[in-house]
């Protein structure tokens, strides 16, 4: 009887520290509350840290960021690595493409913070999963050329069963077919440039499993376009970058308070000033 309580008493706390992951509240709100704005940080949290940096995926997290938006590429060897740029000499001073290079020569050199050198290093894909991992959702902004990247990126948000806390963004939504047959588990977010777009991507959800999120052009955006896809259950993601940001770096809440004039049913915003978006939406009772 004692083991019986014992095994018993095991199992409850397993699944209470199940439930404390802090990366749980986010996914709540992704799925479960709409009417409320959830905030992507672009490139990750890069207004005190290198972007794309482990410092930067540290910073979102502290920050209560809900997602950390990075860019996946392959190395000459075929380390999947954390690099926006084909060239590296942007980020980190140095010439040479990050698939012309190899991971022992990539780890020679450091990340630039207002073009100065960092202690900080590029960072591997599965290093920024460790991090990620329980704490935040990440968007995976896939530029790797290739099947086989593709399935090792699979395989290592298998490996650390980060199915649900992952999206994995696609520039064409022809691909989520192929996408669904690697691992149907791996959310996909799809980038529409139109209606006509919009409204394939949903008659493809209905047929194969909705989208949970959908990457919408502000260049386009309209309310009766984006009225279907949250009547489906799908979040609009929109960008605060560029204009928006720009507006908000000049003047704070004016870029905001102008994308949510215009976008008022986008509720994803990617932005470089993730922080500042999270107090302004809190201000608003539209976050967590």
């Amino acid at each position: 009887m004692k083991r019986y309580f014992l095994l018993l008493f095991c199992a409850a706390s397993l699944y209470a520290n199940a439930q404390k992951r802090p990366v749980d509240a986010i996914l709540t709100e992704f799925h479960q509350k709409p009417g409320h704005v959830m905030v992507a940080a672009h490139r990750a949290a890069h207004n005190k840290f290198p972007e794309n940096s482990i410092a930067a995926i540290k910073e979102a997290i502290a920050q209560g960021i809900d997602i950390a938006e990075i860019d996946v590429r392959s190395t000459k060897d075929g380390v999947l690595v954390i690099m926006h740029d084909e060239k590296i000499i942007r980020t980190t001073g140095q010439p040479g493409k990050v698939e012309e290079l190899t991971y022992a020569e990539l780890q020679k050199c450091n990340l630039l913070f207002d073009g100065k050198p960092t202690a900080e290093k590029i960072p591997t894909f599965e290093e920024v999963l460790k991090v990620a991992k329980n704490n935040i959702m990440i968007d995976i902004d896939f530029k790797a050329e290739g099947e086989a990247a593709t399935k090792a990126t699979y395989a290592l948000i298998q490996k650390y069963k980060m199915e649900d806390q992952v999206l994995f963004f696609i520039y064409d939504h022809t691909e989520a077919v192929g996408l669904r047959k690697l691992n149907p588990k791996i959310p996909i977010m799809p980038r529409v440039h139109d209606a006509k777009e919009t409204n394939e991507v949903l008659e493809m959800g209905s047929k194969t499993g909705k989208f949970p999120v959908i990457h919408v052009d502000d260049s386009f955006y309209a309310d009766d376009i984006m009225k279907p896809v949250l009547q489906k259950g799908t979040r609009v993601w929109i960008n605060a970058l560029g204009k928006y940001d720009k507006m908000e770096k000049e003047t704070p809440d004016s870029g905001f308070d102008l994308l949510m004039k215009d976008a008022p049913l986008a509720n994803v915003i990617q932005t470089d000033f993730p922080e500042k978006l999270v107090l302004y939406l809190r201000k608003k009772g539209l976050h967590r």
